[in-house]
């Protein structure tokens, strides 16, 4: 196998061209935004508008302007991410009820990025705000983060707020007090304990008992079933191991990301487009694009962290992903709003979830935002929103 450098370089024509195309898309799409959050599109191709900031959502178009600006430096980003930012404010001023453990994904890829990159003291704090919201949902005996608000989901824990850690990573080093760090790695640990199967699988959702923190129930989420591989909680630990291995050194989360990423490319290597759920029925076909986006990401960081004789593996996994979804899944029109299509929300389960229910094969703002993210890293970037 050719190491991390080699695949990259053999790749790099097409990424300049393909991030050629984006750029020249996303500069509209940040001029007609308003400053809005955008979610899913419309029938017409254009992103709806959401108008409840305090959505899981509602930080990724902003975050994605706000990373556009600091490798291009065009002003129209900026402009674009400091007012989605200004839009997320009522989600911190009135709505502190409805916040949940994503809060990272909503403040950290915007507010901590635009800090990071400007220096505005406005967005630390917002930043900072977010982190203690999260570091405020830590169950002190049971040793987790509780994703939900309400009684009946208070004691639940999600793959998915691996990728909320880095919040926490960021205020401690920040303000040089570990206490946000130790309460991020108590999560991460129970990920690997609760939610990491030993085949490299995922459970997307588990109950724990309160005051023990064991493991009383499982749930399928978004997937197809109890016990199922919920193809995009797989990417979210993917990149969410490695990004606890970035931030704290520690081998255990880099031997669990190589884990759960083996899992990963063994269950779509045969055309790169990963299906909803990797264990669900053959037929009907249904793919959700933003989980091999998501996991390209971290497959990139991962490979740039290993050996040369290890490495190579994950970055050629990574372009075979993004090169398949680009080729079959993405919308270069600038006319319209969206890039990466045949994003999945759930698997639709008959009598539960009908397809349109379900949100199957549509576009969502953060399949633009991490391919984006994979483009820009193997364009050079250095800048990690996380």
């Amino acid at each position: 196998m050719k190491n991390s450098n080699q695949i990259v370089a053999e790749n790099l024509a097409w990424v300049e061209e393909t991030f050629e195309k984006v750029d020249k898309k996303l500069r509209k799409m940040a001029v007609r935004s308003k400053g809005l959050a955008a979610d899913g599109v419309d029938a017409s191709g254009m992103h709806i508008r959401d108008k409840k900031p305090s959505g899981w959502t509602s930080g990724f178009f902003g975050g994605l302007n706000a990373m556009m600006y600091e490798y291009t430096k065009a002003p129209e980003y900026l402009e674009c991410a400091k007012a989605c930012e200004k839009t997320l404010d009522s989600a911190l001023a009135n709505n502190a009820f409805e916040l949940h453990h994503d809060v990272g994904f909503q403040w950290h890829l915007l507010s901590g990025a635009l800090y990071r990159i400007t220096g505005d003291k406005a967005s630390k704090t917002r930043n900072f705000y977010a982190a203690t919201t999260l570091s405020a949902r830590f169950n002190v005996d049971g040793g987790y983060i509780t994703a939900w608000n309400g009684k009946k989901q208070q004691n639940w824990t999600i793959i998915d707020c691996l990728m909320n850690l880095p919040l926490l990573y960021w205020a401690s080093e920040t303000i040089g007090d570990d206490r946000f760090k130790r309460v991020a790695m108590a999560q991460a640990d129970m990920a690997l304990m609760d939610h990491l199967r030993e085949d490299g699988s995922i459970v997307h959702i588990a109950e724990h008992d309160r005051d023990t923190g064991e493991v009383v129930n499982t749930y399928a989420g978004q997937g197809s079933a109890v016990g199922s591989s919920w193809s995009r909680g797989q990417a979210w630990a993917v990149y969410g191991f490695t990004l606890s291995y970035i931030h704290t050194g520690e081998e255990k989360y880099l031997n669990a990301a190589k884990q759960v990423s083996n899992y990963f490319i063994a269950n779509c290597c045969d055309d790169w487009l990963p299906r909803i759920d990797f264990r669900a029925p053959a037929e009907p076909v249904y793919y959700d694009a933003t989980a091999g986006v998501i996991a390209a990401c971290g497959l990139i960081e991962l490979g740039k962290r290993l050996p040369e004789n290890e490495g190579g593996m994950y970055m050629h996994a990574a372009l075979k992903l993004l090169r398949a979804i680009s080729d079959n899944f993405c919308d270069y029109d600038e006319e319209n709003d969206h890039i990466v299509g045949y994003g999945s929300v759930r698997y639709p389960i008959p009598g539960t979830y009908t397809e349109q229910q379900a949100g199957v094969h549509i576009s969502i703002i953060y399949g633009d935002y991490f391919f984006t993210e994979a483009l820009l890293k193997l364009k050079g970037s250095e800048f990690l929103p996380w």
